[in-house]
């Protein structure tokens, strides 16, 4: 009897699971015996919520750094690690004050 079951319970995960998939999207398959099935369409949904974390915790990290040694020595030591490597030079490129890095950290006042 509880074989019975786990297999029926089986059975119902299985229709369950399914349906999500289809819910999501699907498209209608015509089989060689003349059966129409629907079909699961699978679709990538980038995840914007996250890369718009991502951005956000970037610049209010380089508005951080501004404001926790000053516009002077932040723009001194962009200037020299510009002169180095080619990943130097991109990193001092994106890490470059922007308005909203400075608008960040004039809203964080001075930190040290």
């Amino acid at each position: 009897m509880a074989n019975t079951f786990a297999s029926f319970d089986k059975r119902l995960r299985q229709i369950d699971r399914k349906n999500r998939k289809l819910a999501r999207g699907y498209r209608n398959k015509i089989m060689p015996n003349g059966l129409i099935q629907p079909k699961a369409v699978r679709r990538f949904h980038f995840p914007l919520k996250g890369f718009l974390l991502l951005v956000a915790g970037f610049f209010i990290f380089k508005a951080f750094m501004l404001a926790s040694v000053g516009p002077v020595t932040y723009e001194d030591r962009l200037a020299v690690l510009g002169e180095g490597t080619a990943v130097e030079q991109g990193g001092a490129w994106m890490m470059q004050v922007d308005p909203v890095t400075a608008y960040i950290a004039r809203f964080m006042g001075v930190v040290g």
